[in-house]
């Protein structure tokens, strides 16, 4: 067996040895060829991660802390197994870290994991996702048991396998709370764990040997929305370019304290620290539209309008993907320079409140906040831009096809993603809630071509979805499916 396992490990080294190396072949390949070697490019990183993880957990094993100094890592001089596998593989700390982690899953037949320790096995899920999946799920605890966090590890390798690792963690740790959410009597999940993040706060200054100056901030999640809300303004593209649909006129082309010339050559971090120390300096007297444009600064708090009323539930700081109790909510609320925002838990409204017809183009600043509410920033697929950095579309243009400037109608695209809307073809369309995104030369509601010039029965490629990055928007629409759910049950027992 052993013999076989380094045959094989030899072959595989053996067989990418050959790949070429030079430039020439790679620039001569078309773009589909291009996009499919880069695919498969990372399917030999996530297969050669995981033949380390398996070594690694192995390595892990022998090494036990309760083995002591019989142990393989420290018989070989080195602490832990972690810094074993860090000068094995010559990696970093962090990457050993994961590699020893997922390692112990794999190799740990009681793992609570095992859906995704298979996932890995089976090539479905990279050993970076699968360990994003591990934190994002937690461990056994409360009124969640190991075969619940099995079950729910089950469906979620299922639908992130081609998710980058932060994304799947993002949407393991929401699994976690929607999974302690239906199974708690009460929420008072939610407002621990809210407060055990805010107790890990922190600020630290210190002095370079250079003479500059360094930060080190850690902000509990209410504490980041608001400094992020900072940060986005002072790096908008708005603030330095003309937004076309930002409803209050010409964006400005400095911040109040830089003139153009320079202004133009600073990046977005040196326009974040001059705008923060500018901030400081001013401290309570400052003008805030000085610096960062119409509006006060505030905390936007969204929450589904049922979960709300009947005070029991939780929301989310918009930007946050980690729920707030509602206690956080209504004290958010009650705060100066702060929106509440109430989601309409009516399936076929999806939380659009104000509409404004044919009579104005640009959208309100009350529909501006509806659509981010709604829409959680840019909605085009894989987008991580915040409603800061986005301008409302027309899906049906406001030009060409006669739409309105109504909130059903309208979605948050960053400037990028507009323009690439605008000038590339590309169409969006809506069925209730959901939107749905369309390649150019596809025509959504009539004949389609696969793309121009395209052979002879090749199908034409699928829309896109553009989910929500609202998770208050998700609650309010499950609130709204549970009662129609009940609706047909009652209405049955009834006849």
């Amino acid at each position: 067996m052993q013999i076989e396992v380094e045959a094989a490990f030899a072959a595989a080294v053996d067989a990418l040895e050959r790949v070429p190396r030079a430039l020439e072949p790679f620039r001569a390949l078309g773009d589909d060829a291009l996009l499919a070697l880069t695919r498969a490019a990372a399917d030999e990183v996530r297969l050669a991660q995981l033949h380390v993880s398996l070594l690694a957990g192995e390595i892990a094993r022998r090494s036990a802390h309760e083995l002591g100094a019989s142990g393989l890592a420290q018989r070989t001089g080195h602490r832990t197994a972690d810094e074993l596998v860090t000068v094995t593989t010559g990696s970093r700390r962090a990457d050993a870290r994961t590699a020893v982690r997922v390692g112990a899953t794999l190799v740990d037949p009681r793992s609570t994991l095992d859906p995704v320790a298979s996932a890995v096995l089976d090539g479905r899920v990279s050993v970076t996702v699968a360990d994003a999946l591990r934190r994002g799920l937690g461990e056994p605890g409360g009124d969640v048991s190991a075969e619940l966090l099995a079950a729910e590890s089950a469906v979620l390798v299922e639908s992130v396998g081609r998710l980058d690792a932060d994304r799947a963690e993002r949407e393991a740790r929401a699994a976690r709370d929607d999974l302690e959410l239906r199974l708690s009597s009460d929420v008072d999940g939610v407002a621990e764990r809210e407060e055990a993040r805010r107790a890990q706060r922190s600020l630290r200054i210190g002095r370079r040997a250079d003479g500059m100056g360094y930060a080190s901030w850690t902000l509990d999640p209410e504490s980041f929305a608001l400094v992020s809300e900072v940060y986005d303004r002072l790096t908008a593209p708005q603030r330095r370019v003309p937004s076309f649909d930002d409803g209050g006129g010409a964006s400005a082309e400095t911040d109040g304290f830089g003139d153009e010339r320079t202004d133009v050559q600073r990046t977005d971090a040196q326009r974040a620290s001059d705008g923060f120390v500018e901030l400081l300096r001013q401290g309570v007297a400052a003008d805030p539209a000085h610096l960062l444009g119409d509006g006060p600064i505030g905390v936007r708090v969204l929450v589904a309008a049922e979960q709300f009323d009947a005070r029991r539930g939780r929301g989310f700081l918009e930007g946050q993907h980690d729920p707030v109790s509602l206690a956080t909510v209504e004290r958010i609320a009650c705060g100066a320079g702060t929106v509440a925002l109430l989601i309409d838990a009516a399936a076929d409204n999806a939380g659009q409140p104000l509409n404004l017809g044919r009579e104005r183009r640009l959208f309100s600043r009350a529909q501006r906040l509806a659509l981010a509410a709604r829409d959680g920033g840019c909605r085009w697929p894989g987008c991580e831009r915040p409603p800061s950095w986005c301008e409302a579309h027309h899906i049906e243009h406001w030009q060409r096809d006669g739409g309105r400037t109504d909130v059903a109608d309208g979605i948050l695209l960053c400037r990028h993603h507009h323009l690439l809307a605008h000038n590339n073809g590309w169409e969006i369309t809506r069925a209730g809630p959901q939107y749905l995104l369309h390649p150019p030369g596809v025509l959504p509601g009539g004949p389609t071509s696969a793309r121009p010039g395209a052979p002879p029965g090749e199908h034409p490629p699928e829309p896109l979805d553009m989910p929500s990055r609202s998770r208050a928007l998700s609650d309010a629409l499950a609130g709204a499916r549970a009662e129609v759910r009940a609706g047909t049950v009652a209405g049955a027992r009834a006849s």
